[in-house]
């Protein structure tokens, strides 16, 4: 079995039904079925406006965002998909915070549930720092089936990476 590295830390069980779904060369498919459209929230201002929404219905008390961006620094090779900031300038006086966050340029053109499991994972730290158990409880009241869409943003990147290895062996 070949090694799945956006699926490693998951069952043997669930490795190998993955391996079968490539095997058989169904997986884009599968991801097809299931999210079947991109959504529409190509620029910067949209992205905005789409995290505003999500955070004022589940986070009203939390400090105002002050920036949302699709960031082309951000990519899958360094870990991330999405980072937020917690900025902190001082002002005469006074300490102004600003949060910000920002997602990789690549959902820009994925499915809506996949940019709303990032979206959600990002608003979640701004109250749990942490990848615990109370940071995945809020995770999940704001995004219901947010282990199954990121079990599926899993497969969707293993898909991308076959993709594109495909691609070089080609040219």
């Amino acid at each position: 079995m070949k090694k799945l590295k956006y699926l490693s830390h998951y069952p043997p069980s669930v490795q190998k039904q993955v391996q079968a779904l490539i095997d058989a060369d169904k997986l884009e498919n599968y991801l097809l079925g299931k999210y079947p459209k991109p959504h529409s929230y190509k620029n910067d201002k949209a992205l905005f406006s789409y995290v505003q929404d999500i955070k004022n219905e589940y986070m009203k008390k939390t400090a105002p965002l002050s920036k949302v961006v699709y960031d082309g620094k951000i990519n899958v090779i360094h870990n991330a998909l999405g980072t937020h900031h917690f900025v902190s300038r001082v002002q005469g006086s006074k300490l102004k915070a600003k949060n910000e966050i920002r997602v990789a340029p690549m959902f820009k053109n994925t499915p809506e549930e996949f940019l709303q499991m990032i979206v959600v994972h990002e608003l979640a730290h701004f109250k749990e720092k942490e990848h615990n158990k109370a940071f995945y409880k809020l995770c999940e009241h704001m995004f219901c089936d947010y282990h199954q869409v990121e079990f599926d943003l899993r497969l969707y990147l293993t898909h991308m990476d076959i993709k594109v290895k495909i691609q070089v062996w080609n040219n």
